[in-house]
């Protein structure tokens, strides 16, 4: 498939989730919904992509008329949100092991993070809820928001093909690859090699400075180089965490330079 092609069915219509068309938005949720559009940056040639992202399942209960709930396009969105990230991680840490990138990846995509961009797109206000839902303040629900945006993405992709969606991910999340706090999640070895590489630097290494102390009770000390530069040094009652010490004290060296 082309990217820029609309993914198709094996009878080559539109590989789209939902039940038989129905009547479509209202005038005034088409201008919500082209309000969110113009928002995403996408322009959509089926608005009604967009009302099903929105539409929970409480208020596809309740008004069976108005068409399938977005639970199909959250199940296609996950699946086309893992994808884009992995392939913005490759990109941007090409040297990477899968551990660190499996890992950098589920510090990027989880609930907590997708539902934080849901509320930047104040999409909360653009959810179709039940009557129960909208009583218990639903657009404020974290899970609501999380898979209301991994229905948007699937949409996109849906509407628009692969490359639109990996676009608006990396739109999403690109910022986010360059915040201190998402180093947070990783050891303090691998945090440190990956934003040494992210800034262009070279990569650390470590000298052992100094071993002593008896067998229950041993003391290292290590140096922590990015080329010529020392950084840091740190100490442990191993060698390991000798160096995770340096790591962390680098990190922080490096957060301190570049904001």
């Amino acid at each position: 498939m082309k990217s820029q092609d609309k993914p198709q069915g094996p009878s080559g219509e539109s590989a789209n989730p939902r039940h038989p068309p129905e009547a479509g938005p209202s005038p005034a949720r088409r201008a919500a919904l082209q309000e969110l559009a113009a928002r995403l940056e996408v322009a959509f040639s089926d608005l009604s992509l967009l009302d099903q992202a929105l539409r929970h399942s409480s208020f596809a209960n309740e008004n069976p008329e108005s068409g399938p709930s977005n639970e199909q396009l959250e199940f296609l969105g996950d699946a086309v949100l893992s994808l884009a990230v992995s392939h913005l991680l490759l990109a941007t840490f090409p040297d990477s092991p899968e551990g660190a990138l499996s890992k950098r990846r589920a510090a990027l995509v989880n609930a907590r993070q997708l539902a934080a961009l849901a509320r930047e797109l104040n999409l909360g206000a653009y959810l179709l809820l039940g009557k129960g839902e909208e009583r218990q303040e639903g657009r404020k629900k974290p899970n609501l928001l999380a898979d209301a945006l991994e229905a948007v993405l699937a949409a996109v992709f849906l509407d628009q093909g692969l490359a639109a969606a990996q676009r608006l991910t990396q739109r999403w999340f690109q910022p986010l690859l360059a915040r201190e706090a998402d180093w947070a999640f990783q050891d303090p070895k691998t945090a440190l090699q990956e934003l040494a590489q992210a800034r262009g630097q070279p990569p650390p290494s470590y000298r052992l400075l100094e071993e002593s102390g008896p067998s229950h009770q041993r003391f290292f000390r290590v140096e922590l180089r990015l080329g010529d530069r020392i950084l840091a040094e740190g100490s442990g009652p191993s060698k390991k965490a000798a160096e995770q010490a340096a790591a962390r004290r680098g990190l922080g060296v490096l957060q301190q330079e570049g904001g």
